[in-house]
């Protein structure tokens, strides 16, 4: 159809336009769209500039247009609303809250409980004399879309004011078929707090929860605890000292858990689902039919989930009575009946308003309960979809403004428990069983590619991809990459074990080895194990012993780097020697005896790591591997000063500097590899001019590599870089920058060992009396 006025043409103009051309008055396509005379006449006059895609259905419905012309209206209506902005990256932190709801009503006496509870966190102060008190907890329970997470978001926005430290926010997906485990939510929740990757990586599970109580013992804040499915997964997140109040929202009511006060929600009250449908349809409406505003809170259960998506749906056509709307209800009940919690029906709202969603849109809220993991951006659903991303990001605005989709974070999305049991049972009706497959395996495709391409920007022989103008994410450089790998995590790892549970052996070893370079930059991530584990077994599904030794060589890193499982790091580097040894790959030999060199340097096992460490110096030289042959030399220099051969340990670290300098090499080693192997060989080798007692040598090391560790978050190294810089620059008589030195290890404050600040405490009193102090043991 062809209307005589274009896309870019206000959005007044065209429907005014639009109406005409079928011979409808105001009055007419309000009748027919369910949108008010009076809204229509703002929007055709310009009083209303900014008019919700849901409203835009409506009246395309009501002016029965084709699809052209229903787009088109579409487009001038996004056109008209400023500060649109692309899907993209935010730099939100994953635990911050999500967004309240501004027209919260209700659940006065829970709030009333909480805030007496916040109170009791704040008076726990140890300054009171009463000492370190276990700071005080709650669990809210309750059925599904009785509004649990809204309450304990809205005790947290209001106590924000009172709380220094601030508010965070934890889905433990209790409800996934993988729930949360509590070591991932803790390292998460430090991460928040600023301890960084690398040190999470080289602590224990046990450090890691002692360095947790040891942070939040010293917050004054408010910790959410969203969706838990068991006590064990929340019991070590519950603070053993401090101010920090924690709230825990289950559909359970967690027994086990003792000392915690318990807020139990139900439905709403007849009031207060009243209220709030007057806060969200208008109080004129609500108030003009109170019978069929009851009948409606009645059919939804007096839930808040459910009043909300009716509500929202009634807001939209404002010329409809609430009679109407609660004679709707009732007839998609009786249609419907697929989901219920109990005796609560509220499968008629979320009906009510699918059954009012355009054709695409519904199509979209039904491929949404494909998506793996747990909150997803525009990309996956564009894919599912099938669409351009602009479309869809509009249909997911759509969703959202239905009350169908929720947003965690600026660019992300998720649907509800109940939503997402909704949209699988309409899918399964409208679109068949046999539509899953095809629509699943075309995203978990899109997802593995995508992962292997960002995962490749670390690999030596890969970086950046080929340029491709239909690809769906931005991955032009390594910090794009990384932040895509993290933030659809949850999403690529359940595509990850689709392709493992349907033997898809090839897939899973690609992305496991476009992973291997970048997973030394999110050590902490907790799933690099099973990546290994999986991708070991899918080589040997493949009957590929040199591939399985190459994943089993990763898997050896990863239990000991992430997990801290020695003996089992120790026996999956063995297995891929074997392993390596049986299908003649020369390279992976010596990977497997360089990763057992490092698992017995790491344990103070010298001879037998410095046996290893050769053997594999020795491999790397027949296969022609400089990156590796590097990276066990910076082991070597470690073995040799235990060794008390410190001439040989400083030559061995030139050796390292002039085979990253030559010209030959440049194109085999890649940057980042390089800047980190330089590195570690300086930091190890001035350890060797610091027990020699050669102070210039060991200052002009350390300046070289001063700052270095602080920028990676490695803090207790580069609080040894510090110190051992002090105390060089102390004997060296240059106490002014020695001083600096000192008061940078301080500044690091408890993100270093108690006994490097002492010793940088005893160096600035040593420098007041014109000595240096006796340096402490030397200790990697």
């Amino acid at each position: 159809m062809d209307t005589g006025v274009g896309i870019a043409a206000p959005f007044g103009r065209l429907l005014r336009a639009l109406r005409q051309s079928r011979r409808l008055t105001i009055e007419e396509l309000a009748e027919a769209s369910g949108v008010s005379g009076r809204a229509i006449g703002d929007m055709e006059r310009g009083k209303s500039r900014r008019p919700h895609r849901g409203t835009v259905t409506a009246l395309a419905q009501g002016l029965e247009l084709d699809d052209a012309a229903h787009a088109e209206l579409l487009g001038a209506a996004r056109a008209a609303r400023p500060g649109a902005q692309p899907a993209g990256f935010t730099k939100a932190s994953p635990h911050s809250l999500p967004r309240g709801v501004r027209d919260f009503v209700g659940r006065q006496a829970e709030l009333a409980a909480l805030r007496a509870l916040a109170q009791e966190a704040a008076d726990s102060e140890p300054a009171r004399g009463r000492g370190l008190l276990v700071p005080p907890a709650a669990v809210v329970s309750g059925p599904p879309g009785s509004g649990k997470t809204t309450l304990a978001v809205r005790l947290a926005e209001e106590l924000a004011s009172s709380c220094p430290h601030g508010a965070f926010l934890v889905d433990m997906r209790g409800l996934d078929e993988r729930p949360l485990p509590a070591q991932q939510a803790l390292s998460g929740l430090l991460g928040a707090w600023d301890v960084g990757d690398a040190e999470l990586a080289r602590i224990s599970a046990e450090e890691r929860l002692a360095r947790y109580h040891e942070i939040t013992a010293g917050l004054r804040g408010v910790l959410v605890l969203d969706n838990a499915g068991s006590e064990a997964q929340v019991r070590p997140l519950l603070p053993r000292a401090g101010r920090l109040l924690v709230v825990v929202t289950s559909r359970r009511a967690l027994a086990g858990l003792e000392g915690v006060r318990r807020v139990e929600l139900g439905g709403l009250s007849r009031q207060d689902s009243a209220a709030l449908l007057r806060a969200v349809v208008g109080a004129g409406r609500v108030d003009a039919e109170p019978a069929a505003a009851d009948v409606v809170t009645e059919l939804c259960g007096h839930l808040p989930l459910a009043l909300r998506v009716a509500a929202n749906w009634a807001a939209t056509r404002a010329n409809w009575s609430l009679r109407r709307l609660a004679d709707r209800l009732a007839d998609e009940e009786r249609r419907l009946d697929a989901l219920s919690a109990g005796d609560l029906r509220i499968n008629s709202a979320f009906a009510l308003s699918y059954s009012r969603l355009a054709p695409e849109a519904a199509r979209m809220f039904r491929l949404l309960s494909l998506v793996p993991g747990g909150d997803f951006s525009v990309a996956p659903a564009a894919v599912l979809a099938g669409v351009p991303l602009p479309d869809a990001e509009d249909l997911l605005e759509e969703l959202l403004e239905a009350g169908l989709l929720m947003t965690s974070r600026q660019d992300r999305y998720g649907l509800h428990d109940l939503l997402r049991l909704y949209a699988g049972s309409r899918h399964r009706m409208e679109d068949g069983e046999e539509r899953s497959p095809a629509a699943r395996s075309r995203l978990r495709h899109w997802l593995l590619e995508t992962a292997v391409l960002a995962g490749r920007w670390y690999e030596p022989d890969y970086g950046m991809p080929a340029p491709d103008p239909g690809r769906l994410v931005a991955l032009d450089d390594r910090e794009q990459a990384a932040r895509w790998i993290k933030a659809e995590g949850d999403t690529w790892l359940a595509a990850f074990r689709e392709a493992a549970a349907r033997g898809e052996h090839k897939r899973v070893v690609e992305v496991a080895e476009a992973m291997h370079w970048f997973s030394d930059h999110w050590v902490s991530w907790g799933h690099w194990t099973e990546v290994y584990e999986r991708a070991a077994a899918a080589g040997a599904a493949l009957d590929d012993a040199g591939l399985e030794a190459t994943h089993r060589n990763y898997l050896a890193w990863a239990y000991w780097a992430c997990a801290r499982r020695h003996d089992e790091a120790v026996q999956a580097a063995t297995a891929a020697l074997r392993l390596a040894g049986a299908a003649g790959n020369v390279l992976q030999q010596g990977w497997a005896h360089a990763y057992l060199g490092w698992l017995r340097d790491t344990v103070g096992d010298m001879p037998p790591a410095a046996d290893h460490y050769h053997r594999a110096m020795e491999l790397f030289t027949e296969a022609d591997d400089v990156t590796g042959y590097l990276q066990v030399s910076c082991g070597v220099i470690r073995v040799l000063r235990g060794a008390g051969r410190a001439r040989a340990a400083v030559e061995t670290y030139q050796g390292i500097l002039e085979a990253l300098a030559d010209p030959r090499h440049r194109d085999r080693i890649p940057p980042n590899v390089g800047d980190f192997t330089a590195l570690s060989a300086a930091y190890s080798v001035s350890f060797v001019h610091l027990g020699q007692g050669h102070w210039q040598e060991a200052a002009d090391v350390l300046r070289s590599i001063r700052g270095q560790f602080d920028a990676r978050g490695w803090h207790k190294q580069a609080g040894k870089v510090h110190l051992h810089l002090g105390q060089a620059l102390a004997h060296l008589g240059e106490a002014a920058e020695a001083a600096a030195e000192y008061r940078a290890v301080l500044a690091l404050e408890d993100r270093v060992p108690a006994d490097v600040r002492d010793e940088a405490h005893a160096g600035l009193a040593a420098l007041a009396t014109g000595r240096p102090a006796p340096a402490g043991p030397l200790v990697q």
